[in-house]
């Protein structure tokens, strides 16, 4: 009988419609369009605008494409892993409500947070389902809302993050396709550089932490770039080492979209040309768990069965890792 693995079978992504331009943050805070652009390659992000409006609704958009595209009924998905930081509710989880507003009526499921690591946490953990035979369709998702958690009064965080979402479904394949390595990784000392103060059970909402604006992402910019410069580049190459895998044997390079310099510095640890680079973080800045499934939605097309596809990541708290995955199918 031959092995079983788990391979992306669809993806799909959605994009808020409005358009926050570097120019329009000129008018926010002390910033430029230069000073943005040199520093992290972003020129733009989609804002969710809307009362009401949550992650799981920019979700909705994303998996009800999906299911078309696939041409299954959402009752037929077993189980969804929502990779979010910004979930529509501390509890229930946003897997839940998703699950509920597509009709997604027999699948069970949770949240996972890893920060911008999390969804290719996700698609590790969602692979273990099919590898083991529990389940033939675990639907991953990945997707923030960051403008809920965003200062824009602080020029350190707002310029980069946007609003998005990006799913995958994983199925069960017998040709030696689909996901073959992950390597994951977390260092919880890096709590303080990237995260958010308060808004937890170590420390409640309070009229002082609002005041304080401790429910907004914190980050220390310089300390960030030179932790995720390092272990995401290494992180991409080390799997590639334990796979035997050259630069020539890399189709892609998938990155998550959180500065171009990280970005650039990944592919030159790997050897990988920029040509086999998916960068798309000039149009939606960094969206957190939503960048490297958006990527794959943006970049469907050009991928061929057989590509192999490396897929590295860094988080706030500190996560990191890579997965190294065979597509499975050509796009007609």
């Amino acid at each position: 009988m031959s092995k079983i693995q788990a391979a992306i079978t669809a993806v799909n992504g959605y994009v808020p419609d409005y358009v926050l331009t570097n120019a329009e943050l000129e008018t926010i805070v002390d910033t430029s369009d230069e000073w943005i652009t040199s520093r992290t390659g972003i020129k733009e992000r989609r804002i969710l605008k809307g009362e009401g409006l949550g992650t799981s609704d920019m979700a909705v958009h994303a998996v009800n494409g999906l299911l078309k595209k696939r041409g299954i009924d959402a009752k037929e998905i077993e189980l969804i892993i929502f990779c979010t930081t910004t979930p529509d509710f501390t509890f229930p989880a946003t897997a839940n409500v998703l699950a509920d507003k597509v009709g997604a009526t027999n699948a069970w499921g949770y949240d996972l947070q890893a920060a911008c690591s999390g969804f290719i946490f996700g698609l590790s953990t969602g692979a273990s389902f099919i590898e083991s035979g529990r389940h033939k369709k675990v639907l991953v998702v990945g997707g923030d809302k960051m403008s809920s958690i965003i200062n824009y009064e602080d020029r350190t965080t707002c310029i980069i993050f946007g609003d998005g979402c990006g799913c995958a479904l994983l199925e069960p394949n017998e040709e030696g396709l689909g996901i073959q390595d992950s390597i994951l990784r977390t260092d919880g000392s890096g709590r303080d550089f990237l995260g958010m103060k308060a808004g937890g059970s170590v420390k409640p909402a309070t009229h002082e932490t609002i005041d304080a604006r401790e429910h907004f992402a914190h980050q220390e910019g310089p300390t960030v770039f030179k932790f995720a410069v390092t272990n995401m580049a290494d992180v991409a190459a080390e799997i590639m080492e334990r796979n035997s895998l050259t630069a020539d044997d890399v189709a892609w390079l998938v990155p998550h979209q959180a500065n171009k310099r990280i970005i650039d510095a990944t592919a030159n640890r790997m050897g990988v040309t920029t040509d086999k680079v998916m960068i798309n973080i000039e149009r939606y800045g960094n969206t957190t768990n939503g960048t490297i499934p958006l990527c794959l939605w943006e970049w469907e097309s050009k991928l061929k069965k057989g590509d192999n596809i490396v897929l590295a990541a860094f988080g706030g708290g500190f996560t990191w890792g890579s997965v190294y995955l065979k597509w499975a199918y050509d796009t007609v």
